[in-house]
C-alpha cells in the first residue's frame, strides 16, 4: 500500500466519531461466514469473494498481477502466493513460505516476489511451479518491479546507515494496514533528506547497477508496461511539498518530471500506466482536497487530458481497462483529502471529452467529465485497507480487497448489471 498523505488512524478515528450508519444492504453481518456471490442491493452488481484464506489480499492498484495470457491473476495470503483462475474463479497455491509478492510478469507465466529468510528476489512459473532464485537484495532494499520483457528489476534504498523512516520495502508490503503514524512519518521522512540511489537488477544475472543518486524520497518505481527501458517513480512526501511525478530510462539518462505544479497546495500523484504504455494517469487536485480530476499526460505526444469529477467521486485509487474506455476507482472515507460525506463506494466512470467549441491550442489540456456509476456498497469496509481496484484484462470484472467481513478478501464485482437487476433499473427509470 502506498502512502495517500496523512494518518490512517485520524481516517478510522473520523468515521467512528461521525457515527456512520451503513445502509441496508444484502451482505450479511461480520460475524457470518463470508458469502461467496451477492447481488449489491443498492448496485444490482454481483460481487463474487475470490479468495477463501482469511487475510488474503490482491495487489497494490497498479501492480501487475495477471498473467500475459490473462487468464490467471496472483494475489497474497498469510501462506505465500495464491493464483486464481479467471474463468471460473478457482484457486490454488503456487507458492508457500513469507514472501512479499513484486509482480507478475508481462512477458512469461511467472510470479517475482522476495523471499524473507533471505532477503533475496526469486521467479516461480505459476503453471509449471519451477522456481529460480535470481540474487540476494541489498540491506533495506527491495525490488518493487519488473520491466516488460522481464530483464530487468528496479528498487531504491537508503546509502549508508541512516535511519529510514520511509522503507517500505515495495508496494505490497505486510501488514496490509495503513500505519498509525503515516503523516508523522512522511514529514520526517521527507524532512531527513537521506542520501538515496534507484537502482536495476539484471534478472538473469543477479547484477546490479546503480542509475540515480538522489537525497529525495524515492519511491513508487513501476517499469511501463510495453517499454523495457522506461521507469517511472516519485519523489514521496506529502503531495503538497514535492513535485511527485517522474520517469528515468534504465541507463540512468532522460530523468524527467511528469507534472510541475502552478498553482499553491495543487497536488498530484498515485500515478498508474495506461495497459498500452502511452499514457501515465495520476490523481490531481487543484488546490489539495476541493477540485478533483485524474489527468492524463501522453508519454509520446506530451498532450494532456483531465477528467473532472465530483467529490463523491474521488477515491484513494484509479484504474483503467486494456482498451482505455472505462475507468474504476475505490472510493473513500469522510476522513480522507476528499471529505466526500458518500464516498464509500467501488465506481465505475464512463469518461466524456468536452467538445471544443473555442480555441485550439496544442498544448492547452483536454478537458472532460466522468459519469459515475456505484458498483459495491462499501459503508462495511474501513478504509484503512486500501481496496486497490484493477480490471481483469477481459475487462469483466472490477478487482478488490476488502474487511467489509472482517479479514481481509480478494473480491471482484461484475461490471455488467446482471439480466434480472438491469430489467428492473430500466424499469424504475
Amino acid at each position: 500500500m502506498r502512502p495517500i498523505l496523512f494518518a490512517a488512524a485520524s481516517f478510522l478515528i473520523a468515521s467512528i466519531a461521525a457515527g456512520q450508519q451503513p445502509p441496508n444492504t444484502q451482505q450479511p453481518a461480520k460475524t457470518q461466514q463470508p458469502p461467496k456471490t451477492w447481488i449489491d442491493a443498492d448496485t444490482g452488481h454481483r460481487v463474487i469473494r475470490i479468495s477463501e484464506e482469511p487475510n488474503s489480499a490482491s495487489l497494490y492498484f497498479n501492480v501487475n498481477a495477471y498473467t500475459p495470457d490473462g487468464r490467471e491473476m496472483v494475489y497474497s495470503t498469510p501462506d505465500g502466493i495464491s493464483v486464481v483462475d479467471l474463468s471460473n474463479f478457482k484457486t490454488r497455491s503456487v507458492v508457500t513460505g513469507r514472501v512479499r509478492i513484486v509482480q507478475a510478469g508481462r512477458k512469461n507465466q511467472t510470479v517475482y516476489y522476495i523471499k524473507n529468510e533471505d532477503h533475496s528476489l526469486y521467479v516461480t512459473n505459476v503453471d509449471s511451479g519451477a522456481t529460480r532464485k535470481i540474487g540476494a537484495l541489498p540491506p533495506r532494499a527491495g525490488i518493487d518491479t519488473i520491466n516488460a520483457d522481464e530483464t530487468l528489476g528496479a528498487g531504491a534504498y537508503v546509502v549508508g546507515q541512516g535511519l529510514d523512516y520511509g522503507n517500505t520495502t515495495g508496494p505490497q508490503m505486510h501488514p496490509l494496514d495503513q500505519p498509525a503514524n503515516k503523516g508523522e512519518m512522511m514529514e520526517r521522512t521527507l524532512a531527513a533528506h537521506l542520501p538515496r540511489v534507484l537502482y536495476i537488477m539484471n534478472l538473469e544475472t543477479g547484477e546490479q547497477k546503480i542509475i540515480l543518486h538522489s537525497t529525495d524520497w524515492l519511491n513508487h518505481l513501476l517499469f511501463s508496461p510495453t517499454d523495457p527501458t522506461l521507469l517511472m517513480y516519485c519523489h514521496e512526501g506529502p503531495w503538497q511539498k514535492v513535485d511527485r511525478i517522474w520517469t528515468i530510462r534504465t541507463d540512468g539518462t532522460q530523468n524527467t518530471l511528469i507534472h510541475k505544479r502552478s498553482m499553491e497546495m495543487e497536488i498530484a500523484g498515485h500515478e498508474f500506466w495506461s495497459p498500452n504504455g502511452k499514457t501515465i494517469w495520476y490523481d490531481w487536485q487543484t488546490p489539495k482536497g476541493e477540485d478533483f480530476w485524474l489527468a492524463g499526460y501522453g508519454v509520446d505526444n506530451h498532450e494532456r487530458t483531465a477528467y473532472h469529477m465530483q467529490r463523491n467521486e474521488w477515491s484513494i485509487h484509479f484504474n483503467v481497462t486494456r482498451d482505455g474506455t472505462l475507468f474504476c476507482g475505490d472510493g473513500g472515507d469522510p476522513g480522507q483529502v476528499a471529505h466526500a460525506p458518500d464516498g464509500e463506494w467501488i465506481y465505475l466512470f464512463h469518461p466524456q471529452l468536452i467538445k471544443n467549441t473555442g480555441i485550439e491550442d496544442p498544448s492547452f489540456i483536454r478537458p472532460g467529465v466522468f459519469h459515475a456509476e456505484k458498483l459495491v456498497n462499501m459503508s462495511k469496509h474501513h478504509y484503512h485497507l486500501e481496496p486497490n481496484v484493477s480490471f481483469t484484462p477481459d475487462q469483466k470484472w472490477v478487482i478488490f480487497r476488502s474487511n467489509m467481513f472482517g479479514p481481509s478478501y480478494v473480491f471482484a464485482v461484475e461490471v455488467a448489471k446482471t439480466p434480472e437487476t438491469a430489467d428492473r433499473t430500466s424499469r424504475e427509470r
